[in-house]
């Protein structure tokens, strides 16, 4: 196990919370952490063996985050001039303060009813009075989740859920969710609203504190002159009194944050936050590529673990779930908007992880990994990455497949040249493990979706959108379009 370095028995929250990020950076500004922790068992993902006064331990329950849940209320129809005049009365939230959050998203009782309306929000910059302007929420719900009869979709705490957007640090919201007009030519006739509307706000509070770098020991005292002992000459000849060797405390995992990271353990040392890039031959033999074999897999790319962006890992259902292979990777957008910066995805992921298991009720985040605009790659459900860890990404198509969440929304914008390279380099390694051609093509079973009927072949690319298993915008026309090129470089590197 890695160690932490302290001088003294009293440690604080940071020390407790020291893990190592990848490069580039990615460590924030810290959060406030949230005025109240969400629940005891919100903790923090690791703890020290040494004991921690109460309030520091508060103080890091408090640091993994939290959720508000707000139940909607009927509004008055709307006066705004862009919802139109005589539109139906929704529900929603007038303006009002509340505590720190970054992300939102609305959800509801009935995981299989659909929302059929607009959801917008518009949020206050936190320690401000600037309010942003309306923003659209994703009203999609089934074409993302668990596969229909699964024992993740059949749970029974598994909710409907609009898209989650990410708003950075805010501490005041306004909602309105209006329904969809049942007549064109009657805006006053509605179709009913899901019951048991309430918006999430997810703070995903503060970002794991770097490592911090070993301290060196003090150099020996020099022999004292006769008559004074060698304590007083180290003063004499240094007047800052000498440093102790630095206490060595080794960090003790959580159970569930040991188990998470041992399924990497031959990528990774236990524990660590980044499982290193290796070179195509490395990354053969670390396969055990047959001698002589013309082996088709990439090099593995550097790949950021769930400890190196702060999962708490007593969030999600401790036990992980597998299928048989990895036939094909579909790539998505995450919808969370693209107002983030690159050393904020670590907060953007843990709200996503927090928004799919606290408010979705999945068992884990949904995607198997995700990718930051600056093309940093990172671990996504846990349960190992070399291995077919079954998601919830793709309806009707989790089975045998990966799903790849690039972070933002590229209906409308172009995916940056680094987010698609990522993509490419993670296909050509994750898929060459599975011996899947990423320029080919693959028949795939439908788990029923609401463009293929369970059990439906359907013949798809190896690398395909999540429109291509549902109808759904999924994962952004521009995004979609550079899938092409994802393919090729994919199946480049593998050497093909």
């Amino acid at each position: 196990m890695r160690a932490l370095l302290v001088t003294s028995v009293g440690v604080t929250c940071a020390a407790v919370l020291t893990l190592p990020l990848a490069t580039p950076a990615l460590s924030a500004p810290a959060r406030p952490p949230s005025q109240a922790a969400e629940s005891p068992g919100s903790g923090p993902p690791s703890v020290r063996a040494a004991e921690l006064p109460v309030a520091a331990s508060r103080a890091a329950a408090e640091a993994a985050g939290s959720t508000q849940s707000l139940p909607l209320e009927p509004l008055a129809a709307p006066s705004d001039r862009s919802m139109g005049a005589g539109a139906a009365a929704g529900q929603g939230l007038e303006r009002r303060t509340a505590r720190p959050f970054s992300l939102v998203g609305v959800v509801w009782d009935d995981a299989d009813a659909e929302l059929h309306g607009t959801v917008q929000v518009r949020t206050r910059a936190a320690g401000s009075a600037d309010w942003s302007g309306w923003q659209d929420v994703e009203t999609h719900n089934a074409e993302h989740t668990a596969d229909l009869g699964s024992d993740e979709r059949s749970s029974g705490s598994v909710r409907g859920a609009t898209a989650p957007l990410w708003v950075g640090d805010s501490d005041g919201v306004e909602v309105r969710v209006l329904p969809e007009a049942a007549d064109p030519q009657n805006r006053s006739a509605a179709v009913p609203l899901p019951e048991g509307l309430r918006l999430e706000l997810v703070d995903p509070g503060p970002d794991p504190a770097p490592e911090p770098a070993a301290e060196t020991a003090p150099e020996p005292a020099r022999a004292a002159p006769a008559g004074r002992t060698a304590t007083t000459a180290a003063f004499a000849l240094n007047p800052t009194p000498p440093t102790t060797t630095p206490v060595v405390v080794p960090e003790v995992l959580t159970a569930e944050s040991e188990a998470a990271s041992a399924v990497n353990a031959e990528l990774a040392p236990l524990g660590a936050s980044v499982i290193p890039a290796l070179t195509k031959a490395e990354t053969e033999e670390a396969a055990n590529v047959a001698p002589g074999a013309k082996p088709y897999i990439g090099p593995r790319p550097g790949i950021i673990t769930r400890k190196g962006w702060g999962a708490d890992e007593k969030l999600r259902e401790r036990q992980f779930a597998y299928t048989k292979t990895v036939k094909a990777a579909f790539v998505h957008h995450s919808a969370t908007g693209n107002n983030y910066t690159c050393k904020q995805a670590p907060s953007v992921l843990r709200s996503i992880y927090r928004y799919h298991v606290k408010s979705s009720g999945w068992r884990d985040f949904g995607y198997n990994f995700a990718v930051d605009k600056c093309g940093n790659i990172y671990e996504g459900r846990a349960g190992g990455v070399t291995k077919a860890v079954l998601g919830a990404h793709t309806l009707g198509f989790n089975t045998n497949t990966m799903g790849i969440a690039v972070l933002g929304s590229y209906s409308s914008t172009n995916p940056p040249a680094a987010a698609v390279t990522a993509v490419s380099k993670l296909t050509a390694w994750k898929l060459g493990l599975f011996g899947a051609n990423p320029k080919g093509k693959v028949t795939l079973t439908s788990g029923g979706s609401n463009k293929y009927k369970a059990g439906t072949k359907v013949r798809m690319n190896v690398i395909s959108g999540h429109r291509d298993g549902f109808a759904t915008e999924c994962p952004g026309a521009r995004l979609y379009k550079k899938l092409g090129t994802a393919r090729t470089s994919s199946a480049k590197l593998q050497g093909r």
